[in-house]
């Protein structure tokens, strides 16, 4: 967002009715675009049935790239939000986004292949990127710096709250209806939205100013978009790195990504302003966020498909039984909050990543009868963690910047994270459909009603989640048990993965300050970091 010089505005002390009614219009947009970051996580596996073949399910691979495709087009508007609402105005852009997350929805809901879906997703990531950064500005012009504590309490719920209520709703609504309300449901609630706003948000003035790196765009998103779909080609071509449909669009993605760092060097007010990482603080920061990032998130991803397809449990179970991680980091997030201002965010940070490690390893060991009981233990565990590293490294990044530094910050430092989720998404759904190819393919003989040549692994996952095509395959039960105990591994040996890069992840860790540092003035009275996801 651009700095401009405004009259100074005396609020009030307490918070009053105009002030709560702006900050219902923020969180009923928060709530959409949030719970729609998580409820498609426990939809994957249906995907996979829905959109395959017969007795063949589509990949795993793929069919993650609902999730990859929303989460790079958050990152690509992101940058662009504060540009744009300067030149419209943040109640029209406002409005103008959650219609845009509507229609995406609406769409998203009439899909007739994986690909369709992978489109419409963008389209509603585009829309959905823009409302937690617009509904922070709307709600700082509101309330004034010296209220958004109190308020931030208010829009911290469906942060808190997204993680345990997504993967449950989705669970739900495709268990009773089908997968196509998990994108319906926003439909109501964005039309909602749109005659609330139009009704509590006070129109302003654009005044445009700095121009937008529009060429950064086009370089940034494009890459890394080739990048991971060349990576997610892998299991299609057998893990052969040589393969053109491997190579080709990794290496062109290489190429675009290397061109934009350069590029991002040059202009007075560039996509992403990669100068900032001359702080060293704001540096290990956000190379701490990225890999655990990619690691959690990846990782987290994983574990409905789990559920669903190795035990055999419903949509919403599998939903109920993911919920402790989001409890976890319910409890310690706020802690975690209080606590940076008076202990060293170096002392805080590598115990939330231990305990990820812990949670993690535990999820190494999975098989397909591990008693739930541990599961939802690392689970919560790992949601502990979590809570008590992500505020932390947002804090530790931003509070060494200067006050013209603090927005370029925090926006390198959310787009940062939607592209390592995004990384850690496809390299962990690349990996387990790398693993589950692995197992014996089932000769024609012992299954003649699918000569295109099923795998054990996929008949162990289709006994569990298609249990009617299955016994039309009458496979023998010895087979069936040996898939899905290779299913279960391919699971585990992903988690080592995942595993590892959360402990690599605690070498930049340790070197957070582990003194505590005087805070800038200016940022007692800033506009609080934006955390997207």
């Amino acid at each position: 967002m651009a700095t401009q010089t405004t009259p100074r505005t005396d609020y009030p002390e307490n918070i009053d009715g105009a002030v709560l009614k702006v900050a219902g219009v923020v969180v009923l947009g928060a709530i959409m675009s949030i719970l729609d970051i998580t409820v498609v996580n426990v939809a994957l596996p249906t995907f996979q049935s829905v959109f395959g073949h017969g007795n063949q399910e589509l990949a795993y691979s793929h069919v993650a790239w609902t999730v990859t495709a929303y989460t790079l087009s958050l990152a690509t508007v992101i940058p662009l939000t504060g540009w744009a609402a300067d030149r419209f105005g943040t109640k029209r852009l406002y409005i103008t986004a959650i219609a845009l997350f509507t229609l995406g929805s609406a769409l998203c809901a009439t899909a007739w292949s994986i690909n369709v879906l992978i489109g419409f997703r963008v389209l509603q990531g585009l829309g959905g990127g823009m409302l937690m950064p617009l509904g922070m500005t709307i709600l700082t012009r509101a309330a004034g710096p010296k209220r958004m504590g109190r308020l931030m309490a208010i829009l911290g719920v469906p942060m808190l709250l997204g993680p345990i209520c997504g993967p449950i709703l989705g669970g739900w609504l495709i268990q009773i209806a089908s997968w196509h309300w998990i994108f319906l449901i926003n439909v109501p609630l964005g039309i909602a939205a749109i005659i609330y706003a139009s009704i509590a948000l006070v129109p302003d003035t654009p005044e445009p100013s700095e121009t937008f790196d529009f060429l950064g765009m086009a370089l940034m998103s494009p890459g890394l978009a080739l990048f991971l779909f060349g990576v997610s080609s892998l299991p299609t071509h057998h893990g052969d790195f040589g393969a053109p449909q491997v190579w080709a669009p990794m290496l062109a993605g290489v190429v675009l990504i290397a061109t934009f760092v350069r590029h991002s060097f040059r202009p007075a007010h560039p996509l992403l302003d990669l100068r900032l990482l001359s702080h060293r603080e704001l540096a290990v920061s956000l190379i701490t966020m990225f890999m655990f990032a990619a690691a959690f998130f990846g990782g987290l991803l994983l574990v409905p498909t789990y559920f669903q397809q190795i035990r055999g449990e419903s949509t919403l179970h599998a939903g109920l039984l993911v919920a402790p991680q989001g409890l976890g980091a319910m409890l310690t997030m706020p802690i975690a909050g209080r606590l940076v201002d008076r202990i060293p965010i170096g002392r805080i940070t590598p115990i939330g990543l231990l305990g990820i490690v812990i949670g993690m390893f535990g999820l190494t060991q999975v098989t397909d009868h591990t008693p739930y009981w541990q599961l939802v233990l690392m689970l919560f565990v790992m949601g502990l963690g979590m809570g008590a590293t992500m505020m932390p490294l947002f804090t530790a990044a931003l509070r060494t910047l200067r006050e013209h530094e603090v927005a370029r910050g925090s926006t390198l430092l959310n787009i940062s994270q939607q592209i390592s989720s995004s990384v850690g998404v496809a390299l962990m759904s690349v990996l387990l459909t790398n693993h589950l190819n692995h197992s014996p393919v089932i000769p024609h003989t012992q299954s003649p009603q699918s000569p295109g040549g099923l795998r054990e692994t996929s008949a162990a996952i289709l006994s569990n989640t298609r249990p009617q095509d299955f016994k039309l395959l009458h496979l023998p039960a010895d087979l069936v048990q040996r898939g899905l105990h290779d299913a279960a591994a391919a699971f585990a040996h992903t988690y080592w993965v995942a595993w590892a890069l959360v402990l690599l992840t605690l070498v930049p860790a340790l070197l957070l300050p582990r003194r505590q540092e005087d805070v800038p003035a200016h940022l007692d009275d800033e506009q609080p970091p934006v955390v997207v996801g």
